[in-house]
Order: C-alpha cells, then sequence, then structure tokens
C-alpha cells in the first residue's frame, strides 16, 4: 500500500524535476477542495475521453505514475496529489483522513476542471478510492482500471504472510516479529524491508527518469492514521475495509492489473475478478507491485486495448 514511505528509505536522495519527454501538451495547475488545495496535472489534449489517476498510499503522492505519462499520446491523462502530500496542500485535519473526504476531494477536482467522462485508474490504495468514488459517482464513469488493488485489508494482510513466508528464513523472521510488535534491530529492518520491496514491489533498479519528481510534502502521518504503522498489518482507520461483496454492483467495463510478483497475489486478483461481473483479468509478467515501473510497455499496452475494446462496442 504504502507506496513513497519505503522508497524514500531505499532511494535516499532528492530527484530532479524532468519533462515528460513525449512532446505532448501538458498543464498543471490548483484546484481548491475541502481543505486545502490539490494539484494535477494533465498530459495530452486530444478530444478522446481522458484517463484519471488515483495514486497510491495513502499520500504517497503521484509522482511514481509517471512511467505511465506515453498514454497522453493517445488521450489526456489527468495525475494529481491527493490532498496531504505531493505538491498538494500539507493535511493534519483527521476529520478528513477518511475515504469519505478523498472521494469528495476527487469529485471536487473532476467537476472543476469539467470532466463529464472518464476512465477511472487507481493503483494500490487508489484502488480503495476508485471503487468508493464509482459505488458514490458512476455517472461518467467509462470504465475502471484497479491496478495491484487492495479491496479487502484482510486479503491483503494475509498474502503478506504467505509472501513473507516465502522470502529467505532470516528475512522471514525479522519481518514476522516487526509485524507483531517485537523489538526489531533498525539495520536488520532495513534489510528484511529491502529484500520484500525488491521482491515483491520493486524488481529493478530505478533510474532518475522513472519519475516527474519526489514528492516534497510526505504525507506518512496520514498513511500511518489510514493504515497504520507497517505494510503488512492494516490497525488503522481502513483496517475492516471490505468492498467484495459491492464488487457484484460494477456495472460498467473493469479491468483488474497486477505484476507477476506482486505483493497481491494472483489468486487474490482471481477472486476480485469472479466478484466484478464481466471484468478483465491481466497479469504483468516481470513486475512487481509498481507495474509501471517495471514494465511500463506492457503496462500501457493493456490498458490501450481495454480501452480500444469499449470504444469499439456499438
Amino acid at each position: 500500500m504504502k507506496i513513497l514511505k519505503h522508497i524514500h528509505i531505499i532511494l535516499a536522495i532528492v530527484l530532479s524535476t524532468s519533462s515528460a519527454g513525449y512532446g505532448q501538451y501538458m498543464k498543471t495547475g490548483y484546484i481548491t477542495v475541502k481543505g486545502g488545495n490539490v494539484w494535477y496535472k494533465i498530459i495530452g489534449n486530444s478530444h478522446k475521453t481522458p484517463i484519471v489517476m488515483l495514486h497510491g498510499g495513502p499520500a504517497s503522492a503521484s509522482f511514481y505514475l509517471w512511467p505511465l505519462q506515453p498514454l497522453g499520446k493517445d488521450r489526456p491523462v489527468i495525475m494529481f496529489d491527493q490532498l496531504g502530500c505531493g505538491h498538494s496542500d500539507e493535511l493534519y485535519d483527521t476529520t478528513l483522513m477518511t475515504i469519505e473526504s478523498y472521494v469528495e476531494q476527487t469529485h471536487t477536482l473532476l467537476d472543476s476542471l469539467n470532466i463529464k467522462e472518464f476512465y477511472l485508474y487507481g493503483h494500490s490504495w487508489g484502488t480503495m478510492l476508485g471503487i468508493d468514488y464509482y459505488l458514490k459517482y458512476p455517472e461518467g464513469v467509462k470504465g475502471l482500471i484497479l491496478a495491484s488493488p487492495c479491496l479487502d485489508t484482510k486479503r491483503w494482510s494475509s498474502d503478506a504472510d504467505t509472501l513473507i513466508a516465502r522470502l529467505p528464513e532470516n528475512y522471514a523472521q525479522i519481518l514476522n516479529a516487526f509485524k507483531n510488535n517485537k523489538q526489531v534491530d533498525p539495520k536488520d529492518m532495513g534489510s528484511a524491508m529491502k529484500a520484500y520491496f525488491d521482491t515483491y514491489y520493486i524488481l529493478f533498479p530505478m533510474n532518475d527518469n522513472d519519475f516527474d519528481t519526489i514528492a516534497p510534502i510526505d504525507g506518512s502521518h496520514i498513511y500511518e492514521y489510514m493504515w497504520g504503522v507497517n505494510e503488512f498489518t492494516p490497525q488503522g482507520l481502513l483496517k475492516n475495509y471490505d468492498r467484495t461483496k459491492e464488487l457484484s454492483q460494477v456495472m460498467v467495463p473493469t479491468l483488474y492489473l497486477s505484476g507477476e510478483f506482486d505483493a497481491v497475489r494472483q489468486s487474490t486478483m482471481l477472486y476480485y475478478q469472479q466478484c466484478t461481473p464481466g471484468s478483465y483479468l491481466e497479469i504483468i509478467p516481470k513486475a512487481g507491485h509498481l507495474t509501471m515501473r517495471d514494465n511500463p510497455e506492457e503496462n500501457i499496452r493493456i490498458i490501450l486495448e481495454f480501452i480500444r475494446i469499449i470504444e469499439q462496442k456499438p
């Protein structure tokens, strides 16, 4: 779920801002929502139905989604930093650290940008936000793209237990101790977390040009309030989140995406797909949780093919 928290540890550097590098139209700005100002970026200016992207976290910021920006050559792509992270205003009011508040924030943004119809892409925590947005505001959503989803926190924890057990025994012991709130040497913990994230999150070394920017505002306090103090055992506001029963209410084309070595196990992906009428499931090879980072070309190809199928239907 929380991407920024651990990438900051691994990188320990600030990456410089880069342009899209694809020659397409770009626009940035701010929209006022309840609680502050939200930063957004639009890539591409064709008249086709846009893709609206919801980043992970909670409060990771949109910077890591930039490998998907070539989608802007086909249609507009709208990325934004949710309140409390990235280039948006800081957030310390816990009454606004709710999924309902983030749904309204997203709705205000789209209304202000006069976006009437769109495809809704969510990654990780963004899939929780995306499903809840659709359940409240289904009008205008032409399709859902749910990448590496967490739609049931208990399943997320169960998957993590299984994946930890597959690591070398020394790392598994450290992470299990951490999960159970036992004292762990910080150096050992850092090595074990790196092993987990190198195995299930980001499979290949990072390059500076993979990112638009590292977000200047760190929303770790929001992550801890909404999710918890560790990745594996949700203890915050979202600890009982489960929308699997509501998936039967999804009446738009839905694409489930995950990596071959994702933190979301393929059995969980199949379960979500079976709960969602007429949905599609694609597993991206040679990719972990950050599929857009590990295998962007295949990721983009699958998304565009999904949209093409929708738009060719009478």
